[in-house]
């Protein structure tokens, strides 16, 4: 990993961009309001090689009480680098130092990638609890 740079800033939107391209996630995001977006969270991190990004991964919410885990976005050609885990481990180290106690974490992982947030003691709570959300579409 020593190749790559961590920061702790929002990328611009081209980073944002390039890699939701990059993972298939083009028709799923209004790239009209992504700024504002990125803007609002709480802490965002990149992961760069030589200026390009490779990899991303945000924390958003009301700051006091939720706090979700978001955009963990790693280029395919970097994936199975460690980036994700870097990426994660960033992520929770600043929620362990910043959130308050009794701070709810959540997550959606997409379908495969549960044991990945597993490692980080993310929990399917089923039954006691069901993941849900609906997305507003306009015409």
């Amino acid at each position: 990993m020593t190749k790559f740079k961590i920061d702790h800033n929002i990328p611009t939107l081209e980073e944002y961009k390039y890699l939701c391209e990059s993972v298939g996630w083009t028709n799923y995001m209004n790239f009209e309001v992504v700024e504002t977006s990125l803007r609002n969270s709480i802490h965002c991190i990149t992961v760069k090689e030589n200026d390009q990004i490779v990899g991303m991964g945000r924390i958003v919410g009301d700051g006091a009480i939720y706090f979700y885990i978001q955009d963990i976005l790693v280029h395919p050609d970097y994936q199975k680098n460690g980036i994700g885990n870097v990426i994660m481990n960033t992520l929770v180290e600043y929620l362990n130092t910043n959130a308050p106690d009794k701070a709810f974490v959540g997550l959606f992982a997409s379908e495969g990638t549960e044991t990945f947030y597993e490692k980080y003691n993310f929990k399917d709570f089923s039954p006691n609890m069901t993941g849900m959300f609906t997305v507003i579409t306009k015409i």
